[in-house]
This record gives structure tokens, sequence and C-alpha cells, in this order.
């Protein structure tokens, strides 16, 4: 039945082989929906071919399916599995659909249902989990649709790889959805967490803090980026060590020093727990993976285990330090080294790494290879000895060369040498020529080079049969090299968060139930920028925890509130950040509502896009979340637009979620005198006029001001600036200032709302401060005073004069 498969596989077979270096996507996923009163629950199973974990999923989804798809988004698959029967010929299921419309590049593979059997799930993972990671059995046994998908998919990579996995070697996890914090795939693309919108690469926040020196801390990073931690206990532990890591300095470049010479350990693993189903396929691989996996442990490891050893303060460098203590390190180390020879080592030349391989089992172990490798040296000296009577025969420099393409080959440099008659001897063939070098073959050579590659060929056959005798006694100790793995990726995330921290200005994040940011910076626009971007203070708590914007076009209100985003974000994945103070509360859910283009691929319109975004942000939208909305409503018209948003804006203030809401409907502003939780804020703009011709113009000042915008009609000052006739300005201008009086006249707030509304705001700064405060007692009495001092203050204000409360 899997040979139904081969067509739409054979041509990615190369890419995902376990030898495979690309650098691109490796991630297979496959993906479950219950059926009939269980739709909607959704089991999910993926594994990376260059890191031999398998990750497992089951969570209940809505009808949006949007848990799905940003799993999915972030695990940036190669090819996506489904059952045949989600993807019957025009009756696929929703789930399917929107799978495909929203990942048309990546492979779709139907299949049979009869695959994803949860009894055979539950078995490969008993059968294949590494012990030490056991307790997830108990996790998933009762979880039937992950372990359905995890199934089908170690059939298929069964399949699909030629191969199969040791038994107890993988390492299998269980992740919930609850363990991090959310952020939708519009919401990822709106903020640039991965990918500029622009196609300027590195100008993402994951450019901005890369600065790691592995591939498995690149992944890690770009995932914590996707999926920020919500537990502020292992967030605190990372800001501990990134202190730590900045504070002492012989410690930073030491690591960063240390880690720059590790290979990818993830795709080693991948490699050591596979056992390939025609042995002589990977037979070479296989040496050089045991050759780099005795560099790594010999002249790695070693070193970095001793400088960690040394600096174990951090409660994180302490778990990682204890980690390399393993002893059995040591003990892989020394079972490799009675089977390896000590000098043999990872090099990057072709052709002295060939030679390590060909001499990487110690002689005196297996007869036939000695045999095999005497073979091989008789015929390598042949060669040289052909080449050296050529040289003698025709009198010119010729000397042995070796590429990986071409086996042994005749090189020649003419440096002041002429040839005979212009041309070389006829014997040489395959000639090519750059510059004053030629490189040629001739007949004999040819038939030494294959019978050099025969030779070679029974050498690797035989060591390999050896090396797998090593890599069962390996196998039983592969948990210490996952704990490696992890560890190496941690540290080099956090050395990367540290070093961006050298780079720019930042600062350690707090956590409490105040998002509190005293002048902060948009960090992509500040390392991409050639000036320092305009800093901006920020601050939302329970009692105000809906902030209205507003203010001209360009006026930095979109930038304003993506960086708010990015600072949320990086605190939460235990980052330092752009600002001279800042405080977060955990949000569960970012998310964001920005852009106003058409969508063709879809044939939404504007306004079709925006409720689309909409909608979703409130059916999934809680207490806990950050709200991020730029612009809603503009798509229709002014009423309706005015109409949808206070809509809106009402819903969202029934939840404790902090919301910042820019617009251009100064309407929405009368929400602060109906809410008290509701304040508005403006991006200030300051206007000159020109000493010469007494022409007005604005200078935008990117600063963000408590209150409303009092810019009227700046869409009009836009349109000044483009060749409209200045009759229709003028007269838009009439019409304009009519509305805004009529509106003004509405917009009153009568002195028992402005009362309740300061007895709120006292009430809730004495709840945060019962909560959060660490005053000494006298700074304390001196606060509530101030608090005191600015209730009357809004109590004369209101023309209420001073009350007692």
């Amino acid at each position: 039945c899997w040979g139904t498969w081969y067509t739409s596989c054979t041509d990615t077979r190369t890419s995902y082989s376990s030898g495979s270096t690309n650098t691109g996507a490796s991630v297979i996923v496959v993906v479950v929906e219950g059926r009939g009163l269980a739709r909607g629950e959704i089991g999910m199973a993926s594994l990376d071919l260059k890191c031999p974990e398998l990750v497992l999923s089951q969570f209940a989804d809505t009808g949006t399916y949007a848990k799905v798809i940003t799993k999915i988004h972030i695990l940036v698959p190669v090819e996506i599995l489904m059952p045949d029967t989600a993807s019957e010929k025009g009756k696929g299921t929703k789930l399917f659909n929107l799978i495909t419309e929203n990942f048309p590049g990546v492979p779709f593979t139907p299949v049979q249902r009869k695959y994803f059997n949860e009894k055979k799930g539950l078995e490969y993972i008993q059968q294949l989990c590494a012990p030490e990671f056991s307790t997830v059995v108990m996790e998933v046994q009762a979880k039937y649709y992950c372990l359905a998908a995890a199934a089908a998919l170690l059939k298929y990579l069964e399949f699909l790889q030629n191969s199969v996995y040791v038994a107890k070697s993988l390492k299998v996890s269980f992740k919930g959805s609850e363990q991090t914090a959310m952020i939708d795939s519009a919401s990822a693309s709106n903020l640039e967490l991965v990918v500029n919108n622009r196609n300027y690469s590195d100008h993402t926040l994951f450019g901005v803090l890369n600065h790691t020196k592995t591939p498995g801390g690149a992944r890690r990073l770009r995932s914590n980026i996707l999926e920020p931690l919500v537990d502020v206990e292992t967030i605190n532990t990372r800001l501990d060590t990134i202190q730590e890591l900045l504070e002492d300095e012989e410690l930073f470049f030491g690591l960063k020093n240390a880690i720059s010479h590790f290979l990818d350990i993830d795709q080693l693993l991948s490699v050591l727990v596979q056992i390939p189903k025609k042995e002589t396929v990977f037979a070479e691989a296989k040496i050089t993976h045991i050759i780099q996996l005795k560099y790594t442990l010999d002249l790695v490891v070693i070193p970095f285990k001793q400088m960690l050893l040394k600096n174990r303060n951090t409660a994180l460098l302490k778990a990682y330090s204890t980690t390399l203590e393993d002893n059995r390190f040591d003990m892989i180390l020394e079972q490799i080294k009675t089977v390896i020879n000590y000098d043999t080592t990872y090099l990057k030349d072709s052709f002295k790494m060939r030679t390590q391989k060909c001499y990487a089992v110690r002689p005196n172990i297996n007869k036939f290879l000695d045999i095999a490798r005497k073979a091989y040296t008789e015929i390598v000296d042949d060669i040289a000895g052909l080449v050296n009577q050529l040289g003698e025969k025709y009198g010119l420099p010729m000397r042995t060369s070796f590429s990986t393409a071409r086996g042994f080959f005749i090189q020649l440099k003419l440096e002041g040498l002429t040839l005979p008659e212009g041309n070389l001897p006829s014997e040489f063939i395959k000639v090519t020529k750059h510059k004053n070098n030629y490189g040629f073959t001739t007949a004999d050579l040819m038939k030494k080079n294959s019978r050099c590659e025969e030779a070679l060929r029974e050498i690797f056959h035989i060591s390999y049969v050896v090396i797998c005798q090593l890599l069962r006694t390996i196998h039983e100790h592969i948990h210490c090299l996952y704990k490696l793995s992890d560890a190496l990726s941690m540290l080099d995330m956090l050395l990367s968060l540290a070093n961006a921290c050298t780079i720019s200005d930042y600062v350690r994040p707090e956590f409490t139930d105040t998002l509190a940011i005293k002048q902060g910076r948009h960090a992509i626009l500040e390392r991409i920028g050639r000036q320092q971007p305009v800093s901006n203070n920020s601050y939302i708590s329970e009692g105000s925890n809906f902030v209205i914007i507003t203010g001209p076009n360009m006026s930095g209100k979109s930038t304003y509130l993506k960086q708010v985003a990015l600072c949320q974000i990086m605190a939460q994945i235990g980052s330092f950040v752009p600002a001279e103070y800042a405080c977060f509360r955990v949000a569960d859910q970012i998310f964001t509502r920005i852009g106003v283009d058409d969508d063709f691929e879809t044939n939404s319109s504007t306004f079709m896009l925006e409720m689309k975004e909409i909608s979703y942000i409130i059916h999934n939208a809680s207490d806990k979340s950050l709200i991020i909305i730029d612009e809603l409503g503009r798509g229709t018209s002014a009423e309706e637009g005015i109409g949808i948003c206070h809509s809106v804006c009402e819903f969202l203030l029934g939840l404790k979620a902090f919301t910042l809401f820019a617009t251009h409907f100064l309407e929405l502003c009368q929400l602060e005198s109906l809410y008290p939780n509701v304040e508005n804020q403006h991006m200030q703009v300051q206007h000159t006029r020109s000493g010469d011709t007494g022409a007005e113009s604005v200078v935008y000042t990117y600063l963000l001001n408590r209150g409303s915008s009092e810019e009227r009609h700046y869409g009009l000052r836009a349109a000044e600036m483009t060749a409209l006739p200045s009759s229709i300005i003028q007269e838009a201008t009439t019409i304009a200032s009519k509305v805004s009086q009529q509106f003004l006249a509405r917009h009153h707030t009568d002195p028992e709302t402005q009362r309740q509304r300061a007895v709120y705001h006292l009430s809730t700064r004495l709840l945060q401060t019962a909560r959060n405060s660490r005053l000494d007692p006298d700074s304390l009495r001196m606060y509530l005073k101030g608090l005191k001092k600015q209730y009357e203050a809004e109590l004369q204000t209101a023309g209420l004069g001073s009350e007692e409360e």
C-alpha cells in the first residue's frame, strides 16, 4: 500500500535523506481531526528530519481552526499528511480546505485512514521512546488522535527514508497549547517576527536577536519568538542567566567561542538513531558521523564542560553544568576510542576526510578490513607512481590531485614553460583549463580510479559493520546526547539574546499585573534605521486597560503599536527589551489587526478582511490577552465604520484584556466619558508657517501624549499635497468644519460621570499598590498622599471640589 505514495515522493527523497545538509524546511507534519461528535478535536504529530524528536499535540480547536494553522506556520513543514478521507475529491473537509489555502506551496500527501491507528501509535512510542522520556507514555495513552497521527507519521518515514529508528532511541514529547502564548500567523506577519514583508530578510525581530552559532540555537530562538513563554519563573530564570552573561565578560566570550566549534548535534543525532534497510547505502555516511561524534566529544564537549563547571551561579547554568557532568559522555568516548583511531578527526577537506574515513577503524580489529586497506594503499601508490612516470616521460611538472567529482586526476601548472607544439600529448583526456592550470586524466588512471573506488567501497562496507556494533553500545547512552543538544541550543539562544544587549541599550523587564514601559523603542527600526527612533512611554493597567490612540496619517501610530507588541514578545521569551524601564503582564495570546489591503487570492475586500480578523479576535480573546488594533471600519462608509468600531470596542471593554486601538474616527474618543477604564492618547504634531510664503506645514514629533487628538481634517492636509484643485480642497474643508462643530457640541461629559471615573481610578491604583508594592513604609505613605492629591485634582477638574470618600 505504501507504494501508492511512491510517485509523489520520488522527487523529494534525496532532500529527505538522513545525510542531507539542506538548511531549509525539514519537518513532516501529520494532522488528523475527530469525526462526528469529536469534530474539532485535533491530533498532530511532527518530526524534524534533522532532529530526532517526535512532537505530539492534541487540542480542541474552534471552527476557524486558528490553533492548527498557527502551529503549522510555526513548524514550517516540508510536507503535510492527512487522512485520505479528509481530502476526497470535491468533498474536502473544512480543515483540509483551510490548510491547503494557507499553505499552497507545501506538498500535501493523503494517507489511507487505516494507517491512523492509535493502538499502533502507542506501540511505536513504547518501542522507540528513550527510557528517560518514557513519562510521555502516561501523558498520551488516552490521547487517541495524536497517537493515530504518530502511527501514520512513523510508518511514512520508514517508507520515505528507507530506514527504521533504533529501539529506545527517540525523544518523544507532548506539547499542549497552554504552555506558551499564542500568536496567530497573521499577527506574526503583521509584526514581522520572522519574515519581513518587504523581502529584507534580516529586518525582523528574529534578525535583530539572532546571533546564534548553531542551527539548534537558531531553531530554538525562532520557535520561542513565535511561541513565547507564559511561565514567569522560567522567564526569570532565563533573565538571570542573561544578566550573569552580561556581567561576566570572560564567561560570555568563552561560551560563545566554545559553542561556535560544535557541529549540528541534532543532525548528528538524527543519523545515529536510524538503521538503513540497505546497509551499503549509508555506509560511508555512518563512518563520517561516528568521526564527527568523536570530534564533538573529544575536542568540544570536554572544554565546554570545564568552562560551565567553573561558572554555576545561576539556576540555568547550574542545571546545564550538571547535565554535562554526566559520566556517559566519557563512557561513549571511551567506547568510540576502542574502535576508532585516536588521531582520527573531522576535517572539511574532501580528500583528507576520505583518508580519515578509510583508516578510521583501528587496525587488527577486522583482518578483512586490514587486507582491503592494504590493497587500497597499493592502488594509491600505483597512481602516484603513474603520474611521476608521465611527468618524467614528457618533462612536465605534473602532480596528483583529487576531487570528489573526478577522483584522482593529473594537475599541471605551466609557469614559464610551453607545451610541445602548443598542445598536451594525445593520451591525456578529459582536459580542463583555467588560465595556466590544466587538469586531465588518462585511460590507465581512470582504470586505477575504478579499482580504487571498488577498494574503498569494500573498506567502507567492512568499517560500517564494525561501526554498527559500536553504535549498539552508544545507543544505550543516547539520552545524554539529547541532553547535550538541549543544553547547547538553550545556551546558544541565551548568548544570542545577551549579544543583542551589547549592541543596543536594553533593560531587564519585570512582571506584574501592569504594562509599563519608560522610553520604549521599536526593536527592528532601532537596528535598521539611520537614526535613533523616537522613544515613547506606555502604561496599561486593569484600571485603564483600553487605550484609544488618534493622530494624523504618518504620525507614528502603527509604529508605536508594533513597538509595544514587540517589547511584550521579547520580554516573554526571556530577553531584555529596548527601554529605560519595562514591566509587563504576561499575555496568553497576542492579537493584531493591521493593514488595509485587499486580498485577491481569496477574493476578499478590505472590509471583509477586517471583519474576518476582528471576528477571530472576538471569538478567541481572553482576559489575559494583548490586543493591537490599527484601524477598523475604514473599508466601508463612515457611519457604518464608526458603528462597527463602537460595538467592537464595547465588546472588548467587557474583557480585562489590554487593548491598544488606533483610529481616525474621533467619535470613538467619547468612550472615555462613558467607561472609566478607557483612556484617550494621541500622536502629537506641530504646525509651522514659512516666513517667505506663509504656507503652513506639519511637523511630526512621533510623541505620544494624553488626551484625544486636536488635529482636524488631516486627511485634507494630505490631499493638499496632491494635484487636487484648491477649490475642491476649500469646499471639503468648509463641510468638514460644520460636521466637526456638530460632533463637538455632542461631546459632553457630566460631572457625575467624571466623579465616578475619579473614584474608579483611585480604587484600581490602590489595588495595584496592594498587590505589587515593594516600598518601605515611609515611601508608601508618600505615594498614598500623592494618590490622594491626584484624586482631589480630578474632582476639581470636574467642578466638584474636594470630597471625602
